[in-house]
């Protein structure tokens, strides 16, 4: 298993990965009416969460622009709407092209600038609210943060910065200051910085946790989301670099048939075994994704839970299923996509229009 803010590798254990980053598993009952994403714990681990629901919070969370985006990109992006509709808070969104630039060095700018405008508009379509949403792209906001970033990267020598990221003397200086720069974001505003992320991005949280009250900001809180698996099974995770393994934001309803036909399945070799001894929804691909994302009704993924168990509910079934309800999901999306305008969140919004008179 391999857990960095560059690479998740392997066969992940959660239980593990709350013991080694030391955060505390996530109970849904802090919330009152918690969304499904932390009802069905896909967001699991947090780490001084209780924090920011007492004293009030907002929304730092980001994308780094390396490829089209796929569903296993949007949890994080649903819980801040979630956050924002249900609780009012601002919410800050940093597309790190300069993290991509300096990390994936067969990466030109055109590309970089490419994804990340096409990122943007998938961010934007999810629904968020315009005057209290701002998303920015670190090349073009660093005249407003470069201040910030010096102030911390003050704080931060390179003894820390090999210490928590593993860095060697092949790592680019590129990345060392990037710490510094995707601190800053947490000191946007003097309420506490609520963070839902991977677990991945822990450390660069680590960090701000030690060095925000000398600089006279509040400590992160954040709340972590597992990894969705591929569409290859249990023991894999969606990566862009593999289109086979992962369902696109932008997929036809041909090509999202197709992928969730040749997806693995917990179901039986035939029909008479699979009616016999049921099926496997634990590892059944369709299932984890009606039960992550795309079947709100509590009561429903019962059914086709204990329907499939039972061998009531055939393979093909739970598939077609599974396939009427991303699509659903996926055209809503596609035609809020279209119809976005992309400057209300990056320049003309109130919230947009206040930050870039603002400097840090």
């Amino acid at each position: 298993m391999i857990v960095d803010p560059w690479r998740v590798e392997g066969e992940i254990d959660y239980d593990r990965l709350i013991l080694e980053f030391g955060t505390r598993r996530l109970d849904p009952r802090m919330f009152q009416n918690p969304h499904t994403l932390i009802r069905r714990e896909f967001f699991f681990s947090e780490r001084d969460l209780d924090t920011a629901l007492r004293e009030g919070f907002f929304i730092y969370t980001g994308r780094g622009p390396s490829g089209k985006m796929h569903i296993g990109h949007l949890p994080p992006f649903i819980l801040a709407r979630w956050f924002q509709e249900s609780y009012g808070s601002n919410v800050y969104i940093m597309i790190s092209d300069d993290e991509k630039y300096v990390y994936n060095r067969d990466m030109s700018w055109e590309e970089i600038d490419s994804y990340s405008i096409d990122n943007i508009r998938d961010i934007a379509a999810i629904g968020f609210d315009p005057d209290r949403t701002f998303i920015f792209r670190d090349s073009e906001y660093i005249r407003n943060m470069y201040r910030g970033a010096m102030r911390v990267a003050r704080k931060i020598n390179l003894s820390l910065a090999r210490s928590v990221f593993g860095f060697n003397n092949e790592t680019n200086i590129g990345l060392v200051f990037y710490i510094a720069l995707q601190i800053v974001p947490t000191m946007f505003e003097t309420k506490v910085p609520l963070i839902p992320a991977g677990i991945d991005q822990d450390p660069y949280w680590r960090v701000q946790r030690d060095l925000a009250e000398s600089l006279g900001f509040r400590k992160v809180s954040a709340i972590h989301n597992k990894f969705f698996p591929s569409l290859l099974g249990p023991g894999s995770k969606m990566s862009s670099s593999k289109p086979e393994t992962v369902i696109f934001l932008d997929e036809t309803e041909e090509t999202l048939r197709k992928k969730i036909y040749r997806s693995f399945s917990g179901g039986q070799p035939s029909v008479e075994l699979h009616r016999k001894m049921g099926g496997n929804p634990d590892i059944d691909v369709s299932f984890q994704l009606l039960k992550y994302m795309f079947e709100d009704d509590d009561t429903k993924i019962l059914e086709i839970e204990r329907k499939y168990r039972s061998g009531e509910m055939l393979t093909g079934e739970l598939k077609e299923y599974t396939i009427e309800k991303i699509w659903s999901f996926l055209e809503r999306h596609q035609r809020s996509r279209r119809s976005v305008n992309i400057d209300r969140f990056m320049y003309d919004g109130r919230l947009a229009n206040e930050m870039w008179n603002r400097y840090f």
